[in-house]
């Protein structure tokens, strides 16, 4: 009699375990020698691939979106502190609507005119590449102990930019699938995915505060909190607003206005569960791109279109950061050149990128390019720019004098 592994829609649970175990061993290393954690699960899910009978995890849209992004938002939202989110919002807003505007024109038409890709295609990648992940930002910034203005600046910026990026995707894609591409209906579009997000995320996570204030059980405190960031990101994509944007939002209410809610136990308790499961969801996110990255056929995009999207990316990062800092320079949100540089080298990609591509509409002729430039993008933002930002930190004087190299060292 055979008996089959126990599984989760369609998902073995018996290779989760093994990649979990292994991004434990991970990041005991990475820790010991001072790597950045996402680098070796990345390295170690690719190395994984290569072996005889290797796991095979899929990492699809509905995998990231519904499962391992909502925790990972709501995880970063909760830890931000809303004065010091606030003080900086001039410049963040600016840097994440505008500058995602900047870096989506750069790409969109450096690949339709060099590489030959229509314009939805070309702005579908545009878009979708432009804004940085705040799962490998904040993954990466929180374990190298970076300055707390640094910290603040870069991680606020990642999650609103990442915001605005899904939000833009969503009608590009409205678009690509047949919509009128005329101002009276993409504003409304834009404005409901943002505004509606918003909207759907302070409901649901001020529902779920006033449950919470009727108990004083941490681990009621707890299941609540998750139904807050699993809600409020499901509603919203639901009713087609932006579950990224309703989940950052439900984050920082539950995180701000909710303390007082929560009791004295329930506050630490709510903390480091919280810290646990973006530990599960950053390890298997990026365990999964390298185990995924492996088996994508890259030989077929070829060496020059590879090497002119790795420099658009760049180029569209740099000019998202450098000329809008400037517009700041004789304010208080004066940006220092080594933040600047620290933005600009900073702004990794991750699974929100490739959750977005494997998301492209299939009647985008481009679609299958799509996917494979996401990949190496990403897999060169990781590898190349995640692996040199400590010793960039380092070498412009950001660093704290005692950070914790812990993957869930938080210093925002």
């Amino acid at each position: 009699m055979v008996t089959q592994s126990p599984s989760i829609t369609g998902i073995s649970l018996i290779p989760i375990g093994l990649l979990l175990l292994v991004a434990c061993l991970i990041a005991m290393l990475c820790r010991r020698f001072g790597l950045p954690y996402i680098v070796g699960l990345v390295v170690a899910g690719f190395l994984i691939a290569l072996l005889p009978n290797s796991p095979s995890v899929p990492l699809s849209r509905d995998l990231i979106f519904n499962v391992l992004l909502p925790p990972l938002v709501f995880e970063a939202a909760l830890q931000l502190d809303w004065k010091r989110f606030r003080s900086e919002l001039a410049l963040t807003l600016t840097l994440a609507f505008v500058g995602v505007g900047i870096a989506t024109a750069v790409v969109a038409a450096g690949m339709h005119w060099i590489i030959g890709w229509s314009w939805i295609g070309a702005s579908l990648f545009g878009v979708l590449i432009a804004a940085t992940d705040p799962v490998s930002v904040i993954a990466s910034f929180r374990e190298m102990g970076c300055q707390p203005r640094v910290s603040m600046v870069v991680e606020s910026e990642s999650l609103l930019n990442d915001g605005v990026a899904a939000v833009g995707f969503a009608v590009l894609s409205a678009i690509a699938a047949g919509a009128s591409p005329d101002l009276g209906t993409v504003i409304p579009t834009f404005m409901w995915t943002l505004g509606g997000g918003v909207a759907i995320g302070l409901a649901v996570s001020l529902a779920i505060l006033l449950i919470v204030g009727r108990t004083d059980d941490p681990l009621v405190e707890i299941t609540l909190t998750a139904i807050a960031a699993y809600g409020s990101f499901l509603a919203a994509e639901r009713f087609h607003a932006s579950g990224i944007i309703s989940a950052l939002a439900a984050g920082l209410l539950v995180g701000n206005a909710g303390k007082p809610a929560l009791s004295d136990a329930g506050r630490d308790r709510v903390h480091w569960a919280w810290e646990f499961f973006a530990f599960l969801a950053n390890s298997l996110v990026f365990i999964l791109i390298g185990l995924n990255e492996a088996g994508q056929p890259l030989h077929r995009l070829g060496a020059v279109a590879i090497a002119v999207a790795i420099v658009l990316v760049l180029v569209g990062r740099a000019l998202s950061i450098y000329p809008l800092s400037v517009l700041f320079h004789w304010s208080r949100w004066r940006l220092d050149s080594s933040y600047q540089h620290t933005l600009f080298w900073g702004g990794l990609r991750g699974a929100l990128a490739l959750a977005l591509a494997l998301a492209v509409p299939a009647s985008v002729p481009e679609r299958s390019a799509i996917i494979l430039t996401a990949f190496v993008a990403v897999a060169f933002s990781i590898l190349v720019q995640g692996l040199t930002m400590p010793w960039l930190i380092r070498r412009l004087g950001l660093s704290t004098s005692h950070g914790d190299n812990s993957p869930t060292a938080n210093h925002a």
